[in-house]
């Protein structure tokens, strides 16, 4: 397999898109296109950008991770922000771009960050989330969100009434959105209403013995008189990484495809976070029910399949049937702290008034160790169909359909 190229990668372009755009907006603002210091600095921003991110997300995932908070992981991403555009902002005053009086009125160089961070972090999650919900692009909608935020910060720089205005109520309206929802969720997980029932999504690859206890915990704890599980029939991400020809099959193996990047995958993105390897959805969703029903829990859980809700508009589509069958009972969403779960409870977020059941990673058990040959990991029954599996000979041919595409 050739190497992707780097600068036909679409987080490449995006960053390099958005450092033209911010040497143009403070350009023309200030009519600085010659300042060689506005040169330099919109060219590191526009080739560091993509890095960055990756760092923020990185630093975002590890906090989650150790403490399944949502707002610590927000202000954990919120807080290198600031000082990068701190930084930025002190380069552009004491390099002539604009005059340092310009922005007195704004809270000088530290104002100026905090609100434009706090614009660009609210804009950037109304982005994601619109995407997530099948409404544009998640690369274009966020160079929309940052594009927004670099004019409307530029247009403040230049001392006009109006523009200040703009700036200062389009930043602290979406921070203060951005922090709230996420203090909120917080907030649900602890002032939970007790019954109801639980929902629980992932991918199952495979179930193991800590999806189990957490379903078990969150009965007890919670009260629950039910639990659904649904697991993803091909994750959005390989769908539309698939379509777009960034990934492929490499092959078929021990009821697992096997994935790897195609010279078209973009050198930023990570296809494979939980792993390239991949359990068919049919044989998950067979796993799942011999676990439950091995730990004794088939009274209290019930395994869902429903493939074209799921194709449809993902697990938000799968909560709203879930939700509308509920008859309006509390629903809990149980959730790990690793990325995974924490992606999960983003969708529970944005799906309502959800209480969510959040346990923090820390035992050995992994579906990724599972994948690469550990046992005792998971219940009898599905350790032998992993082991059949792993045994089997026979070659396939012809691979599984990718048609779902959320």
């Amino acid at each position: 397999m050739k190497r992707p190229m780097y600068m036909l990668s679409p987080s490449v372009q995006l960053g390099l898109t958005i450092g033209a755009l911010m040497y143009c907006s403070y350009g023309a603002a200030h009519n600085a296109f010659e300042n060689w210091a506005l040169i330099a600095l919109c060219t590191f921003v526009g080739f560091f950008i993509p890095y960055y991110s990756k760092l923020s997300n990185k630093l975002e995932e590890v906090i989650h991770l150790r403490t399944a908070c949502v707002s610590l992981g927000r202000l954990g991403r919120f807080a290198p922000q600031l000082a990068f555009n701190v930084g930025i902002f002190l380069i552009l005053t004491r390099a002539g771009v604009f005059p340092v009086g310009n922005i007195d009125a704004l809270g000088g160089v530290l104002g100026v960050a905090l609100v434009t961070t706090c614009a660009s972090q609210g804009m950037q999650y109304l982005a994601l989330a619109l995407a997530n919900r099948e409404i544009g692009d998640r690369n274009r909608n966020v160079l929309i969100a940052l594009s927004i935020n670099i004019v409307v910060t530029a247009l403040a720089t230049i001392g006009l009434a109006w523009a200040k205005t703009a700036f200062l109520v389009l930043g602290l309206s979406f921070g203060a959105l951005f922090f709230a929802l996420g203090i909120l969720s917080d907030w649900r997980a602890i002032a939970f209403k007790r019954g109801g029932i639980g929902v629980f999504f992932g991918t199952f690859n495979p179930i193991h013995k800590t999806h189990l206890a957490l379903i078990r915990d969150a009965i007890e704890l919670r009260g629950l008189t039910k639990v659904y599980l649904h697991s993803t029939t091909i994750p959005k991400l390989h769908a539309q990484a698939l379509q777009r020809g960034e990934i492929r099959i490499a092959k078929y193996e021990r009821g697992m495809r096997i994935y790897e990047k195609t010279q078209r995958a973009d050198v930023h993105v990570n296809y494979f976070p939980t792993g390239s390897k991949f359990y068919e959805y049919e044989t998950r969703l067979a796993m799942m029910r011999a676990a439950v029903a091995e730990a004794g829990l088939g009274d209290k859980v019930e395994v869902l399949s429903l493939p074209e809700e799921y194709a449809r508009g993902g697990f938000y589509a799968v909560l709203k049937r879930v939700k509308a069958a509920s008859g309006g009972l509390p629903v809990h969403g149980i959730h790990g702290s690793d990325l995974g779960g924490m992606w999960v409870r983003g969708i529970y977020d944005e799906s309502g008034w959800i209480y969510p059941y959040p346990v923090i990673r820390r035992d050995k058990v992994s579906a990724t160790a599972i994948r690469n040959g550990a046992t005792g990991l998971t219940t009898p029954s599905v350790q032998t169909m992993i082991e059949a599996l792993r045994n089997s000979q026979e070659l396939n041919s012809t691979y599984p359909s990718t048609q779902y595409s959320s």
